[in-house]
């Protein structure tokens, strides 16, 4: 494995015909792929939903295939003329779900953790780790130094622990411990993706801030291309894996955007000015103006995803991440909760859908929701729950039971008693279609994202609540979630929606209920 002496030499990537199919799929992930990348070169990688551009980035970090046992691999692929797997430690690796990185209890010690991999020495770790927390805006400039001292900006110690951090946060700790180890290689899977706007600017301008520092070569995966343009000097374009041709489009960002701006829209890339068409809402519920039927109401409202203690005979409940919260959520509408990463917006979406208890006041269900079940939704059955509120998690992997996509979208209306009828017309609107035979971990991030969404929705909820709908989509399947979403508001379903999305929230309409 490279140490801390050759982690930071700039990486040289080669691929010659390379591709991969994996296990249980009938066409590849990536097919025929030739691309040089010189030590030093920054690249954003772009490509439709499914073109293989995680498969391609898991593959230079040398993690691709570690649980697929019937998976393929055609051609080559080298970092400075060696395999991937034998060049772990050049490359540092930012997954979509940063969640499957937290390693560690202690925000400081998981920073940490990757340099210590490296033998590089103890002071010169907390150095970094101090610098790569104030780079990505999780401490404050002069807080102090040392393990386990100091103050973390935003109301965060250096011990505080991982397991408390929003989605947000946990993105900004990911690239942290990356920019910590000072690797060759820079891997950056939609980075800013969950990032309130703010926050998109911080974790750009640390990366550039590390590149100029070390001189790392960067491949970055990122759907909107404005955020990168400036920072990167290529932009490498794939096709989708089946076609079989490897890279659409390779140059200058200003040649390729310039060349291929009508064939990149087409292919669902998020070029800077461009924002697809999406269907209009014809219902006259699409004015939050017009009164419509109230399912669920929230009073004062305070949130926490952690539960009370003890002391002594006395329970006390726990720190509230928001308090004071109200909101209406009503037929054929759209409510979108924003703000700032950390504010608490996943979890007030919880408990708006009746997966968490409210630490103070009250979230109650109209007779028209409730149906028989109580007014109260975080009381109700499951069986109760997911026919009337159904929830789509941040992290789609945390509500996947099966291992085929198909088992998947027919678990929820069967459990219920009811056909799957609805699930043919899910697969093809979702573009799922080809996919019905996978295992669900195999997908791609924006893959996971429409599935989780379908599954939800074969079960017919009168309330949907998505926590980042649009995470890892191209332009084309965001505006086909769009018009979907349109539609179920036109017939009725009200539709609860935690995003920094601007567009999406101006394409679905409804009211904003704002965190800060």
């Amino acid at each position: 494995m490279p140490t801390a002496d050759d982690g930071g030499r700039p990486a040289a990537i080669t691929a010659q015909g390379w591709g991969w199919r994996h296990a249980g799929r009938t066409t590849p992930a990536v097919a025929g792929l030739d691309l040089d990348i010189r030590p030093g070169e920054r690249v954003l990688l772009l490509g439709p939903s499914g073109s293989g551009k995680s498969t391609l980035l898991h593959a230079l970090a040398g993690v691709l295939g570690d649980e697929e046992d019937d998976a393929d691999e055609s051609g080559s692929l080298l970092i400075d003329g060696a395999p991937p797997r034998e060049q772990r430690g050049r490359a540092g690796l930012m997954q979509q779900d940063p969640e499957t990185q937290v390693v560690l209890s202690r925000l400081a010690d998981d920073v940490a953790f990757g340099a210590e991999n490296l033998a590089i020495p103890r002071d010169e770790i907390w150095r970094r780790v101090h610098e790569a927390l104030e780079d990505v805006g999780l401490r404050d400039s002069g807080s102090g130094s040392g393990s386990g001292s100091g103050s973390v900006g935003r109301g965060l110690a250096l011990d505080h622990p991982t397991s408390a951090l929003s989605g947000g946060q946990k993105q900004r700790l990911a690239l942290a411990g990356i920019l910590a180890m000072r690797p060759g290689l820079i891997l950056l899977d939609e980075p800013t993706a969950n990032l309130d706007p703010a926050g998109v600017l911080e974790v750009r301008d640390a990366v550039a801030r590390c590149l100029d520092k070390t001189g790392a070569t960067l491949v970055v995966v990122e759907h909107r291309v404005a955020v990168w343009k400036d920072v990167v000097d290529r932009i490498v374009v794939l096709s989708p894996g089946s076609s079989g041709s490897g890279v659409l489009f390779d140059g200058p960002p200003d040649q390729v955007l310039g060349q291929a701006r009508e064939l990149l829209t087409t292919a669902g890339v998020w070029v800077p000015g461009y924002v697809p068409a999406t269907r209009a809402r014809t219902s006259p519920a699409s004015d939050p103006a017009v009164p419509a039927a109230m399912l669920l109401a929230a009073e004062n409202l305070a949130v926490s995803r952690a539960k009370a203690t003890r002391q002594g005979f006395r329970k006390v409940p726990p720190r509230a991440v928001q308090s004071g919260v109200h909101a209406v959520v009503r037929a054929g509408q759209a409510l979108t909760i924003t703000g700032p990463n950390g504010a608490g917006k996943s979890t007030v979406a919880l408990t708006l859908g009746g997966l968490l208890a409210p630490v103070a006041g009250t979230v109650s269900a109209a007779v028209e929701l409730s149906r028989g079940a109580g007014i109260d939704p975080y009381k109700w059955k499951a069986k109760e729950l997911i026919a009337r509120i159904g929830t789509v998690f941040q992290e789609p992997e945390h509500q996947f039971v099966t291992s085929r996509v198909l088992d998947e979208l027919t678990f929820g209306p069967r459990h219920l008693g009811r056909g799957d009828e609805r699930v043919d017309a899910l697969v093809e609107r979702l573009r799922l279609t080809h996919l019905v035979d996978a295992n669900p971990y195999t997908l791609s991030g924006g893959e996971k994202r429409r599935l989780s969404v379908a599954t939800v929705l074969a079960a017919h909820p009168q309330v949907l609540i998505l926590d980042e709908p649009t995470f890892g989509q191209d332009a084309n399947t965001w505006a086909e979630l769009a018009s979907l979403l349109s539609e179920l508001l036109d017939a009725g379903t009200a539709v609860v929606s935690v995003t920094h999305d601007a567009e999406f929230t101006h394409a679905l309409g409804g009211t904003e209920l704002r965190l800060t």
